[in-house]
């Protein structure tokens, strides 16, 4: 074939095998859910919210947008409480979930953050906090809530930090302790954001039962879009408000 057929077949077949999400409509056509946000890339390289960094920039303003969605969702029964989880790893849940909990904030709300990815934690990197006590402290030591509690710097956000990663973090979140500490999150606050580890592992399903409402992220060209069903499947069978 001449080398412009050629080249139109190798694109039809990077197309044809590319099994992933692309678009808005794609996604609520294949999922039977609305997009609520659409967060463009940010280009921000460091592990820091990028909307206290670049308050009037495109990126700032689609997460007030997201904030204000969210709200609306909760009309009927307000969300005091969001997971936020996303089919793999790398998809951009810790990245929406800092930022939207910053975004709630400069909405005048008191947030509660809490990582409760107990495998790969990142919002401590995200905050630049310690990371010796947190969550796993509570199941394991009888340490109060309220000393794993970070007020960060002079604003509404708190922060609850994974703590160390213990070898079962399935068994440590499915027990009353982390209800308990959900509870009175949401007691303190007027939202508490959770993030999640992906749905690869069951630690999701048990925390999307617990929550008010579910963020499910796609990253746009990377998610497949088998993940996402079988995620979205994982979290109606566990009961799951998903927004």
């Amino acid at each position: 074939p001449r080398s412009s057929d050629l080249a139109a077949l190798i694109v039809f077949l990077v197309e044809f095998l590319d099994d992933t999400l692309k678009t808005a409509e794609q996604i609520t056509r294949v999922l039977g859910l609305p997009v609520i946000g659409y967060i463009a890339d940010m280009n921000h390289k460091k592990d820091t919210p990028y909307v206290l960094e670049n308050p009037r920039s495109p990126v700032s303003e689609s997460f007030r947008t997201l904030r204000t969605n969210l709200e609306f969702a909760g009309v009927d029964k307000p969300l005091h409480s969001l997971l936020v989880v996303s089919a793999n790893p790398s998809e951009g849940k810790t990245t929406v979930a800092a930022n939207l909990a910053i975004s709630f904030t400069q909405g005048g709300k008191y947030v509660l953050l809490i990582d409760a990815d107990l495998r790969r934690p990142r919002i401590h990197k995200f905050f630049d906090l310690p990371n010796r006590v947190g969550l796993s402290n509570i199941f394991r030591e009888t340490i109060p809530m309220s000393l794993i509690v970070n007020k960060w710097k002079d604003s509404k956000l708190s922060i609850i930090t994974s703590g160390g990663i213990p070898p079962n973090p399935a068994d440590l979140i499915s027990s009353k302790k982390m209800e308990s500490v959900l509870e009175a999150g949401k007691n303190s606050a007027d939202i508490v954001i959770v993030d999640a580890p992906p749905f690869l592992v069951a630690d999701a399903s048990i925390l999307a039962s617990y929550m008010d409402g579910v963020l499910l992220v796609i990253h746009p060209g990377k998610t497949p879009v088998d993940a996402a069903v079988t995620t979205l499947e994982q979290m109606k069978r566990a009961g799951a408000h998903i927004v």
